[in-house]
């Protein structure tokens, strides 16, 4: 999403519901979670599930990476997060590891998902939290989640929602995945008809 419109059409979408839970998830899962700490979230895109975050861990620090200037010229500033312009490998994300790794709907843009898992692999001193869309069982299911959650939105989010119900993996995929990358001790489940959640400890 490196259009201009595309960002402006996701910064402004209703993703009320489903970014709201994840903090929430997050905090269920990690009930024992330190009160100070630095976290890197990849795929960051305008910030808001960023945000989220760091409303939810106060004593926190944040290096948000997203490959779309376009998305980061829309991510309000912040003194606990760093934006970082640049592409999985090769950003210049400034410490070699961190306590949270996290991201949001990264996984399904990715032409190889090995990458996020690498960097995970490589980053990840601690807490993994990456959210995804899971993909629908066909195309028409993928075409009414669209004409669901995105009905008040305009047409170019519907275009790029139901491209990115298509291009998400399922849970056994991500399973596989992991399992292939060492990663088999992060869990995986579905949270809603149209995420999936990979989480867990890595040391």
């Amino acid at each position: 999403m490196t259009e201009a419109a595309q960002a402006r059409a996701y910064a402004d979408a209703n993703f009320e519901e489903a970014h709201r839970r994840y903090p929430i998830l997050f905090r269920e899962i990690f009930p024992e979670c330190p009160p100070t700490g630095h976290a890197l979230d990849l795929g960051c895109g305008p910030g808001d599930v960023t945000r989220r975050f760091a409303r939810a861990l106060p004593g926190w620090t944040f290096d948000a990476v997203d490959g779309s200037p376009a998305m980061l010229a829309l991510a309000p500033k912040s003194e606990r997060i760093r934006y970082i312009a640049g592409f999985i490998p090769g950003a210049p994300i400034p410490r070699s590891r961190y306590d949270l790794v996290l991201s949001s709907s990264l996984l399904h843009h990715l032409p190889d998902p090995v990458v996020l898992w690498e960097t995970i692999r490589q980053r990840a001193n601690g807490m993994v939290f990456v959210v995804d869309l899971r993909r629908p069982e066909s195309r028409q299911a993928a075409q009414r989640m669209v004409d669901e959650y995105a009905k008040s939105e305009p047409e170019i989010l519907h275009r790029d929602f139901y491209n990115s119900l298509l291009a998400a993996f399922t849970i056994e995929e991500v399973e596989r995945q992991l399992e292939k990358d060492g990663l088999s001790s992060l869990a995986v489940r579905e949270i809603s008809d149209r995420h999936l959640l990979v989480s867990g400890f890595l040391i």
